[in-house]
């Protein structure tokens, strides 16, 4: 018969998960760190929040979606060089300053 309490083991994988999910982290994000990291960003990514041919708007991004794609970039399981090259020399630090950045504007009208 199964106990109706959680394990211990259970109680630490939701501790941990949930510290690696980045939740409260995002929040911490450096904006102005991130404005002066997104000059790079802003070479290809439009700055207005538009999507231009091939290259997806950023501005207003939520922030815990910006961290996931770029992890994704960083671990190669989304495909596209130039992204897995940038995403990979981010320290953890300045990609939630970019994604504090770009979650805090508002796209143009």
């Amino acid at each position: 018969m199964r106990s109706s309490r959680q394990s211990p083991g259970w109680i630490s994988f939701v501790a941990v998960a949930a510290a690696l999910s980045g939740g409260p982290a995002l929040a911490s994000g450096d904006i102005a760190l991130g404005e002066y990291l997104s000059s790079e960003c802003t070479a290809c990514h439009q700055s207005s929040g538009r999507q231009v041919g091939g290259i997806p708007a950023i501005v207003g991004h939520p922030a815990d979606q910006f961290v996931a794609l770029m992890d994704a970039y960083r671990d190669k399981h989304r495909e596209n060089q130039i992204m897995q090259t940038i995403a990979g020399r981010l320290t953890r630090e300045e990609l939630l300053a970019l994604a504090a950045y770009y979650e805090s504007l508002k796209p143009a009208r």
